[in-house]
């Protein structure tokens, strides 16, 4: 049995005149308010009078509606949902407008960075001043390291090597030196500094 037909039942018993009640009552009933739903990235469903700024929203559960707490939430279809005080909706953005501005502040963190590396460095000269002093460190670096490797394959072949025999010393035979001089001749002064180491 129908609500109308059970009211109207009651006003016959009651003797009242039920036709303008019935109408009321029909008109209630078309007057009943659909609430529209949407999913989460999640999975979440959500439901809401419309999906429109300053509208109630709640989170659909097995038992009950729960208000939806205060933050932004990725919707299925790529919206973004902010609720600025619990359970009301602030706005709804959409997606192309959230990848723009993670855009704009990646640029913006980018030319922060780029502001303090400038800041560090006055101008590009010394930033590249900086770069080559840096690459003539790193050549450097490998010039030792292959420095190093040369020297212990110098140490690897020297300890395979045999020792070479002990040097001895051999002095050169002593050699006389028989001076003559002539009688009647004059003397040099080499005969005479010959003649005084030999007299004395």
């Amino acid at each position: 049995m129908k609500a109308t037909e059970i009211l109207s039942k009651i006003k016959t018993y009651l003797g009242e005149d039920t036709a303008d009640i019935v109408e009321n009552v029909e008109q209630d009933q078309e007057v009943k308010v659909e609430l529209a739903q949407a999913k989460l990235e999640n999975g979440t469903v959500l439901e809401a009078e419309a999906f429109e700024s300053g509208k109630e929203i709640f989170i659909l559960t097995d038992d009950e509606k729960v208000a939806v707490p205060v933050g932004e939430y990725q919707m299925e279809d790529g919206q973004i949902l902010v609720v600025q005080e619990e359970g009301l909706i602030g706005e709804i953005k959409k997606a192309e407008a959230k990848e723009e501005e993670e855009e704009v502040e990646a640029s913006e963190e980018q030319e922060l960075e780029e502001e303090e590396v400038e800041a560090k460095y006055a101008t590009k000269e010394e930033l590249a001043e900086v770069k080559s002093l840096v690459e003539e460190i790193k050549q450097m670096i490998e010039k030792k390291e292959e420095m190093s490797e040369v020297e212990e394959q110098v140490k690897e072949e020297l300890s395979e090597t045999p020792a070479a025999e002990a040097i001895t010393h051999n002095p050169e035979p002593q050699q006389k030196v028989n001076l003559k001089f002539a009688k009647n001749r004059k003397l040099s002064t080499l005969d005479k500094v010959m003649s005084k180491i030999v007299n004395s």
